[in-house]
């Protein structure tokens, strides 16, 4: 729908031009041309608000930064009363398990012993919506894993995608103030389509990479289940004598990666904005529990010094085919929490929260995160004890001398709370057993810079759309050709072409057409010129990586009353047995009775389960149901949406009515169901999941 264009009245633009609202309110005349001051809250200048205060360019981020401090303080206490960010969640209860044990790397007691299995806890969200918001929106999916470790809580807490928007955390405010609804008017609700993004990302070229990624299908998965995990940032494995091994972090679902297409989630919104989280718990609740590996890259310091980007960077990757990544561990889901507001939304993530043996690296990015989050727990949750609330407090044994406070649960017993102290009470720190920091020497001046091997930001963007296959190149067009459509001011859309021009001539012009620009802008200034000999990933391809296997997918079955119940039987049993589920869907709820007497109780009603819900499609129709359903619009949206959503279509001859009615040319993909061969090619096409053969002649 499109956007109307913004009206304000003269006086009110005089308004803006001339008078600034000052902190106690008043109204302060500006000259014409005079842009106002940065301040803190405080009212001091600030003179680089897109920096953190670092020990050196590439050092640690300081404690005494102050204007990080505030800044970031005031964003983690924005949303009352739910998340800043992620706010909308799903959670499930698990264990992840060691494969081998790691100990020549890392003194982590989890990585020790092989076989063991350990307590998890997974919490899976959007990062922009609000907590009604639908599943389905084009986001940054939160992987957050809370593994309850015997020397305390560990928190990967990552994202479906392994690189982020911007490099140092000084920016997370803007950038996520830039996504949200425009503070003006309150929308777009969990939506980057609109000019407050589009403008802060057209100004900061470091996101280039990441836009990429959120354009591309891994910003609308199949399901929870079906998407990659990543840690993001670059962490440190610290073995018993304190040698460091650098380490990034990878979990990888079992079942394959599979993401929708953008008019199917659009589609799924409306029919369905629980779909992600009905998926998941249909899958543990009925036993098909998701499973994931963790796998890691290692590498030491001179690799760190000869890769072609900086490893501390966040919006770099290390591609999997320079460094494998090698499975070391695996999740399982398996219980869904007993109260969804005690668990999944009282759970508390901190990226500081790990145990000895893994260490933190010099990414200004993970440096800000591990200082931010335990305002925003406070603050979300009331208190500095939210470690006594169940899900967040460890399964090991603690002890400390913390104590009151609101909603303190637990204090220290005795006389004694203090230490050193001379009665011999209470614990005490183990320079053995603790945790160590590596012991990096670091001699550098404070300063607020970005390093130089920060400034590509072009390169592995480029890499990443070259790694697609043309599909998938052609969806990041189509995405970002939606996306600027709904962009109101044009030098934005310009300037965004402009940097589209560094990644690929040919995505810039498509893009630039589609939004119809007069004439090409000329490509943006880099600071490092884009290279063009980095080799294609195939790893960044969901379609190179296909599972080959419709296991954990679901079948819909349009049935009729009068269809064959012989047929409709071995074919549930040859998809059971490929281990996917089968929903029917009929014209009513009640079900249908088959020709043999049978009755067939429905999953779905036509009218409320459309094809896009489900992954592939069967149609075993009666004569009499067909012509039924050929009336129907609804009956023919499930067929003609299929069809549009390059989905495999099994059928009888009896349905072929109904093909014609929406439209549908048979091709490879839709497919007679006859006999049990039949069935059996059906299903073994069914694990390619789509037919994008088909894609080119539905757009066009």
């Amino acid at each position: 729908m499109a956007r109307t264009t913004k009206h304000k009245s003269s006086t009110a633009a005089i308004h803006d031009q001339t008078l600034h609202r000052g902190a106690g309110g008043e109204l302060h005349q500006i000259a014409e041309g005079d842009t106002p001051v940065m301040t803190t809250a405080q009212g001091g200048p600030v003179s680089d608000d897109q920096n953190t205060l670092k020990a050196g360019a590439r050092g640690p981020s300081l404690i005494e930064d102050f204007h990080f401090r505030e800044k970031i303080f005031h964003f983690d206490h924005e949303r009352i009363p739910e998340r800043v960010v992620h706010a909308r969640g799903y959670g499930a209860h698990g264990y992840f398990e060691t494969y081998e044990s790691l100990a020549k790397y890392t003194r982590a007691d989890l990585f020790q012993r092989a076989g063991e299995k350990t307590p998890a806890f997974v919490r899976f969200s959007t990062v922009a919506g609000s907590k009604g918001s639908f599943d389905l929106a084009r986001d940054v999916r939160g992987f957050a894993v809370k593994i309850y470790t015997k020397e305390g809580n560990w928190d990967l807490v990552g994202n479906n995608i392994p690189v982020f928007f911007i490099q140092d955390a000084i920016k997370f405010p803007d950038l996520i103030h830039s996504v949200k609804p425009e503070p003006d008017r309150a929308f777009p609700q969990a939506q980057s389509a609109h000019d407050n993004f589009w403008d802060f990302i057209s100004l900061t070229p470091e996101s280039m990479h990441m836009i990429m990624w959120v354009m591309s299908d891994r910003a609308i998965p199949r399901s929870f289940r079906f998407m990659e995990g990543f840690g993001v940032h670059t962490f440190r494995f610290l073995n018993a004598k304190d040698e460091s091994t650098f380490v990034k972090f990878i979990w990888k679902p079992k079942l394959g990666l599979q993401s929708v297409v953008w008019n199917e989630a659009v589609k799924i919104n409306g029919a369905d904005p629980d779909f992600h989280r009905r998926d998941l718990w249909d899958a543990i609740q009925s036993g098909n529990f998701p499973e994931w590996e963790l796998c890691v890259q290692l590498f030491d310091q001179d690799f760190a010094d000869s890769f072609d980007f900086d490893v501390l960077d966040p919006t770099k990757l290390i591609p999997e085919e320079v460094i494998k990544p090698v499975p070391v561990g695996r999740l399982v889901l398996d219980r869904m929490p007993d109260n969804f507001f005690a668990e999944t939304e009282q759970v508390a993530f901190m990226t500081q929260n790990v145990p000895p043996g893994i260490d933190f690296s010099n990414d200004p990015l993970l440096q800000g995160r591990n200082f931010s989050y335990l305002d925003t727990q406070l603050k979300r949750l009331g208190s500095p004890n939210f470690t006594h609330i169940p899900i967040n407090a460890p399964k090991c044994p603690f002890a400390h001398f913390q104590q009151d406070g609101h909603m303190a649960m637990r204090n220290p017993v005795g006389r004694t709370n203090y230490q050193p102290n001379s009665r011999g009470e209470g614990p005490r720190e183990d320079p053995t057993r603790g945790f160590r920091s590596f012991a990096e020497e670091i001699e550098a001046p404070k300063v607020r810079l970005r390093a130089e091997s920060f400034a590509d930001h072009y390169s592995q963007a480029r890499q990443f759309f070259n790694s697609q296959t043309v599909t998938e190149q052609t969806h990041i067009a189509m995405a970002l050709t939606f996306e600027l459509s709904k962009v109101e001011e044009p030098v934005i859309r310009e300037r965004m072409v402009a940097h589209l021009l560094n990644i690929d001539e040919a995505l810039g012009a498509a893009v630039a057409d589609k939004l119809g620009l007069e004439k090409l802008p000329k490509p943006a200034d880099a600071a490092i010129a884009p290279r063009d000999d980095l080799p294609a990933s195939p790893a960044l391809s969901i379609i190179e990586n296909g599972p080959m296997s419709f296991a954990g997918r679901k079948l819909g079955v349009l049935v009729s009353d009068g269809c064959d119940a012989a047929l409709l039987k071995k074919l549930q049993a040859a998809i059971g047995k490929e281990g996917a589920t089968v929903e029917l869907v009929a014209p009513k709820v009640g079900g249908v009775t088959a020709a043999d007497g049978t009755r067939l109780p429905a999953h779905n009603m036509i009218d409320g389960g459309p094809s896009v819900l489900f992954d592939a499609v069967a149609l075993l129709l009666s004569p009499e149901g067909a012509g039924q359903l050929t009336g129907e619009a609804a009956a023919r949206d499930f067929v003609a949406d299929a069809f549009a959503h390059c989905k495999f279509i099994g059928f009888t001859a009896e349905a072929m009515p109904l093909l014609a009615k929406a439209g549908v040319e048979v091709d490879e993909g839709v497919m007679p169901l006859d006999d049990a061969g039949a069935i059996a090619g059906f299903v073994q096409s069914c694990r390619k999941l789509r037919l994008w053969a088909r894609e080119p002649s539905v757009k066009n």
